[in-house]
């Protein structure tokens, strides 16, 4: 049995969504496909998920210097703590966001940052950072209004190129794209775009 991290940076919902709708049918079709496994849906809109700011930081270094924490500070450290063991227990992880401004919601960052742990999710060496979560799988689904996979404007996407580069710092051998994209530069064609992409997103959860 595989633990899943269905992780979804969207407040709208899934009639409202392109990438929540590719994101159900992709779910539905693997829970399907996986009924012994575990699906845990991390909504970032409705999580608690602390920045790293001032408190995090003095929490951290009183931690290593053994004095005692606030109890705001107890409180964001513990949530960061506890964000990253979820996520490092997890076999695979599907994260669900739209291109916004060429990225993704600031909440899905928030979250990454969460999980980037030193001696966690990577660590140091004398010839760099190395990843260890090398036993783990992602998929990225996306929705974007305009077509970045390709032309003029890929250069431009930096919302599934993070992740990518995120998850290849934690040392995730495979990770996947699954796009909605150019139902916004081409309306007229957007009911056949999602249409498109609910398809092969059923595909993906079969094999995922």
């Amino acid at each position: 049995m595989a633990q899943v991290l269905y992780i979804t940076a969207h407040p709208l919902t899934e009639e409202q969504s392109n990438s929540l709708a590719a994101g159900k049918a992709f779910l539905d079709s693997y829970k399907n496909a996986n009924p012994e496994d575990e699906i845990i849906h991390i909504d970032l809109y409705n999580e608690e998920i602390p920045q790293i700011d001032a408190d995090v930081f003095a929490g951290w270094g009183k931690l290593q210097s053994g004095e005692e924490l606030t109890s705001v500070e107890e409180k964001k450290v513990s949530r960061l703590a506890e964000l990253n063991e979820q996520f490092i227990q997890a076999d695979k992880y599907v994260f669900v966001t739209p291109l916004w401004n060429f990225s993704f919601p600031p909440v899905m960052k928030a979250y990454l940052d969460a999980v980037a742990v030193a001696g966690k999710s990577f660590k140091y060496t004398e010839e760099g950072p190395v990843g260890l979560l090398t036993d783990k799988k992602a998929l990225h689904i996306q929705a974007r209004g305009g077509v970045y996979s390709e032309g003029p404007a890929a250069s431009m996407e930096m919302g599934h190129r993070y992740i990518e580069i995120m998850m290849s710092f934690f040392g995730v051998p495979s990770v996947e794209g699954l796009f909605v994209e150019g139902h916004n530069a081409t309306p007229e064609k957007a009911e056949e775009i999602k249409d498109k992409a609910i398809s092969l997103a059923i595909e993906t959860g079969k094999t995922f």
